[in-house]
């Protein structure tokens, strides 16, 4: 019973009430670049002939950009003075 990617991706738009067209431009944020159709074949029913089953690339990626949208960039960091 545990979670595959896709149900984590399916929470995740929930929650953070985002759209086909937030969650590529979160993608695009960790320079990952995808298609609404790709997306869509995420959240298909896994009965579906076009289901796409999300990998860990995928989730990886849009964690990173999601991060990057709610915090922001990360600030450069200083070089030490010695």
């Amino acid at each position: 019973m545990a979670l595959t990617n896709n149900d984590i991706m399916k929470k995740l738009r929930v929650a953070h009430k985002l759209r086909d067209t937030d969650i590529v431009a979160i993608c695009k944020l960790a320079d990952f670049n995808v298609t609404k159709s790709e997306i869509n074949a995420i959240y298909r029913n896994p009965d579906h002939p076009k289901f796409v089953e999300c990998g860990d690339q995928f989730l990886r990626n849009f964690l990173n950009g999601l991060i990057i949208h709610l915090r922001g960039p990360m600030p450069e960091k200083k070089p030490k003075n010695k």
